[in-house]
């Protein structure tokens, strides 16, 4: 039988402040921070989630991590801006998620710190930078070194999973996508086009949005979904592991209490192991159990986003298109600005969701993008107008440091030149 791969994913955004044109170059001496991110809602949203499910779910977890004595275990990966905010609202988060940690069977997965798109720059030296920043955070908060990998939005293909093993990791995952594996089956371990130790673990999207998109639905057929008719599946389903990768939020956030969900999760251990064979393991362990049955090429983008399972979820249209290339743009101007608030500032503005919140599409892919979105009632073309005066007013600013920069540079360097005259 299989091994049962839960992974968890944990992430919350910095959501931005509504930005005037009128705001533009103003400079009336507020940090960044302030002008740019709208810190009033962020609490708001980080404390509904931590009350909802970060707090109760992870209780729920450690429970069964002590119970099942050492039978049950999983993987999360959290983002750099959530543990972020879980430090500066909700320390007690950030200790919830350690003492899982402690028990050496949770599996910490690394990914960018800032949840951000820069895995697609033509550049990849960002990307590397900002998961090398998520490293360190894992590794000082959360007691753990990761040793596999889940990009931004289970983001993936051939020229990421080449750069992500020579970051030397053991495992990437992302979606099962269809039109990538044809005949075969998410639920075995592969090897990425181009890698020669780095195995690929592919979600199996139809187990996991069982859980994740209709376990309150009910107008679903397999509606109410329990623990035991869930195991039971699991225990027919061939290979070798299933991943069931799904948000976090899933549990108590998007899917309410009253629905049954934490209930569902507390019993789910014991009855998989009901069933002989079938066993818990974390990506790491998948990874390293199983050697790869085949090589999988993947040339364009796939993630686990909308129908299409692409980047089109925040590069769909030409607005959400036009800011990413404005943040690309940036890049040279950051480095030679050199400045840590700026630095901090510009990866925030690359979180994935501002894009996302400028998506134009229809149909159940609209719902979804509405559902994650604070900003419902204004729209995305509003959303862009506010987005493009933060980025316009922050290459002001950046420009102005790099201004002065060149004044000290210059400064320096007049008495070497005068000394040159004069000789």
């Amino acid at each position: 039988m299989p091994k049962v791969c839960l992974c968890f994913h944990v992430h919350q955004p910095v959501r931005l402040s509504r930005f005037s044109y009128f705001g533009i170059g103003s400079g009336d001496g507020a940090s960044l921070e302030s002008r740019y991110f709208d810190n009033r809602m962020n609490e708001h949203y980080f404390n509904k989630a931590a009350d909802q499910c970060y707090l109760p779910a992870n209780r729920i977890l450690q429970q069964l991590l002590d119970d099942n004595r050492g039978k049950f275990r999983f993987s999360l990966s959290i983002t750099g801006t959530l543990l972020m905010q879980a430090r500066k609202y909700r320390p007690e988060v950030v200790e919830s998620f350690r003492n899982l940690c402690a028990t050496g069977r949770v599996d910490v997965l690394d990914e960018t710190y800032y949840h951000s798109l820069s895995s697609l720059y033509s550049d990849l030296s960002e990307f590397k930078e900002q998961v090398q920043i998520h490293n360190q955070l894992v590794r000082d908060l959360l007691g753990v070194a990761p040793k596999s990998f889940r990009n931004t939005e289970a983001i993936y293909s051939d020229r990421i999973a080449q750069v992500v093993e020579g970051l030397g990791y053991k495992a990437i995952i992302t979606e099962g996508v269809e039109r990538i594996l044809g005949w075969r089956s998410p639920n075995y371990v592969y090897r990425p086009q181009g890698c020669s130790r780095l195995k690929l673990l592919m979600r199996n999207y139809k187990l996991s949005d069982d859980v994740g998109f209709r376990f309150s639905a009910k107008s679903w057929k397999e509606w109410p979904l329990t623990a035991d008719k869930y195991a039971t599946w699991l225990s027919a389903t061939p290979g070798q592991v299933i991943n069931l990768f799904m948000d976090y939020e899933t549990f108590g956030e998007h899917h309410w209490k009253d629905t049954g969900i934490l209930d569902f999760l507390s019993h789910l251990p014991a009855e998989v192991h009901r069933h002989p064979g079938l066993s818990f393991s974390t990506v790491t362990e998948a990874a390293e159990s199983f050697e790869p049955c085949d090589a999988i090429s993947v040339p364009s983008e796939i993630s686990w986003a909308d129908a299409e399972r692409n980047t089109s979820a925040w590069l769909g249209n030409r607005i959400q298109r036009a800011c990413f290339s404005e943040l690309e743009a940036l890049l040279p101007k950051l480095r030679k600005a050199n400045d840590v608030q700026l630095w901090e500032t510009y990866r925030q503005l690359q979180t994935s969701d501002h894009l996302m919140y400028l998506s134009t599409k229809g149909m159940s892919d609209r719902e979804v993008h509405d559902y994650f979105s604070p900003y419902k009632d204004s729209g995305p073309y509003d959303n862009f107008i506010s987005f493009m005066n933060i980025i316009t007013d922050f290459k002001e600013q950046v420009d102005g440091k790099i201004a002065k920069v060149e004044k000290v540079a210059d400064s320096e360097s007049a008495p070497i030149e005068k000394e040159k005259l004069l000789a």
